[in-house]
């Protein structure tokens, strides 16, 4: 089994790795490999989630099979089976044990050949704490499928002996010289995308793997564990793709759903102590890091589409890039916030974010998180949690009608807390929920339209009046903001009422 963890950095700062103080005193090894990796013209070994390559170190050649990983946070453990091969860069599967023959039962072997190659130059080190050993390599190459690159720049922890926790130690120190930020994916994963078998796409959420018999603990882990998967799988994305908008959007949300988590620890499983107050108020401010880019985002993309449609122009038609208009200056704030929340993703209070998050779940994973604090059936956790977030709501939603836009903000804000907290719950009940949370989604969504329309009022009041024609542009479209406002007040106040008549599912 290997037991991995890794971190990507910008190539200009090997240097700060191999100058490191850790490493300092420890001779490394150094050699360049060379990476045939094979699967078939319908890459099924990908789609079953195995990865077959043929490694030439020196004058040798090593033939290796990786079966689909089980992370958590940067980290990650899959079986693996490795062994020494002649004949060149070709794969010899009579060497295969049994067992990893069975991965790759039914599959036509001799439609097997090479799909992509990395090559890069690894400086290793093997440190040693008492019982602890792990490998540090750090990686720098390519990935190279036929005429498509794609540069390797990485650090790799594979535990040799003892404890994952010193993986995650190592990677905290580097963290102090070296600009290191979270990579999830595999030079595999990478290297099935840049010849095509992979279309990178947002991660939603996945509800997490719980069930009535578990304890309170049991299930919190699951829903901790299923939240950072999300955030760090749509990471990527966002940094190379930032102009894809829903990347950012699910980072937020499974940043949410962490942070929900952490609440729902509170005096019931211990999650609060097992993590530090630096990593809630880590958590804050990133939050406060990325809302800014999102809000643009929804304002350019979705809300003042709608807008220039309410007011009889096609969106279609807007101005192209380049012109000195309204929609420049937008199109101007909205990148400028991408850029600020991809740098604060990039930064390491992010990656010591996720590592900390990562080292806390894989420890706790199967002990109730407080010793001191008595563990509770799941369902009766569960329902204890969703009563008083239902009665937060309803507290939120009194005399609705009435309700002014930062009033509506704070139930939007109730109703997305019960909501992240029942979407997580309802595998506890089975379908007895799906009626009600559907209900609070329509509530949610209807809160969110009216929010939107606010934040746009509040967005163009923070851009330059350059000229008249600016200032008149500017106008006319948060008049037209603050008529759908008004508008999509009415529309969740009828919303409000079904949700209100709804039976309660966690009651029953």
């Amino acid at each position: 089994m290997e037991i991995e963890l890794k971190l990507a950095l910008p190539p200009r700062h090997a240097t700060r790795i191999r100058r490191h103080p850790l490493l300092l005193e420890i001779k490394p090894s150094k050699r360049t490999l060379h990476s045939i990796y094979f699967d078939t013209p319908g890459f099924d070994l990908m789609r079953r989630g195995v990865a077959l390559r043929v490694r030439r170190i020196g004058y040798h050649w090593v033939q290796t099979l990786k079966a689909e990983a089980r992370a958590v946070g940067a980290m990650s453990s899959r079986p693996e089976w490795e062994m020494a091969v002649a004949g060149g860069a070709s794969p010899d599967f009579a060497v295969l044990p049994q067992a990893a023959l069975a991965l790759l039962d039914g599959i036509d072997l001799t439609q097997i050949a090479p799909a992509f190659v990395t090559e890069f130059q690894r400086t290793a080190w093997l440190l040693t704490r008492g019982d602890d050993q792990a490998e540090l390599a750090l990686d720098i190459g390519e990935i190279q499928a036929g005429e498509a690159r794609q540069p390797i720049s990485e650090v790799e922890l594979e535990l040799k002996a003892g404890a994952p926790n010193f993986l995650f130690d190592l990677a905290t120190e580097l963290l102090t010289q070296a600009a290191l930020y979270i990579e999830p994916r595999s030079k595999a994963e990478r290297g099935y995308a840049l010849c095509g078998a992979i279309r990178p796409a947002p991660t939603k959420t996945v509800r997490p793997n719980i069930h009535p018999r578990q304890q309170a603990h049991e299930v919190w882990n699951a829903m901790m564990q299923a939240a950072l998967a999300q955030l760090v799988a749509n990471l990527p994305g966002f940094l190379e793709r930032g102009n894809e908008i829903e990347y950012l959007h699910q980072l937020r949300i499974a940043l949410r759903r962490l942070r929900t988590g952490i609440a729902l620890a509170k005096g019931k499983v211990a999650g609060l102590d097992a993590q530090p107050q630096s990593g809630v108020d880590a958590m804050r401010g990133l939050m406060r890091e990325l809302n800014p880019a999102r809000d643009w985002d929804v304002f350019l993309h979705e809300t003042l589409p709608k807008t220039l449609s309410a007011l009889g122009e096609n969106p279609a038609q807007a101005p192209a890039p380049g012109e000195d208009s309204l929609f420049e200056l937008i199109r101007e704030s909205a990148a400028h916030h991408r850029l600020l929340a991809q740098a604060a993703l990039r930064d390491a209070v992010f990656a010591r974010l996720v590592l900390d998050l990562g080292r806390s779940l894989l420890t706790s994973a199967n002990a109730p998180l407080d010793a001191t604090a008595p563990d509770i059936d799941a369902r009766q956790w569960a329902a204890a949690i969703l009563e008083k977030r239902w009665l937060t709501l309803r507290k939120r939603c009194r005399r609705f009608a009435r309700l002014s836009p930062e009033e509506r903000h704070m139930a939007r804000i109730a109703a997305k807390k019960l909501r992240y907290a029942a979407d997580a719950f309802a595998a506890l009940y089975g379908k007895r929920g799906a009626r009600f949370i559907t209900a609070l989604a329509d509530l949610q969504n209807a809160l969110g339209q009216a929010n939107d329309a606010h934040v746009g009022v509040r967005l163009l009041q923070s851009l330059p009046r350059k000229s008249i024609a600016l200032s008149f542009d500017l106008g006319r479209i948060q008049g037209a903001l603050q008529v759908e406002t008004t508008r999509h007040a009415h529309i969740s106040a009828a919303i409000w009422r079904r949700l209100a008549q709804s039976r309660l599912f966690w009651r029953e």
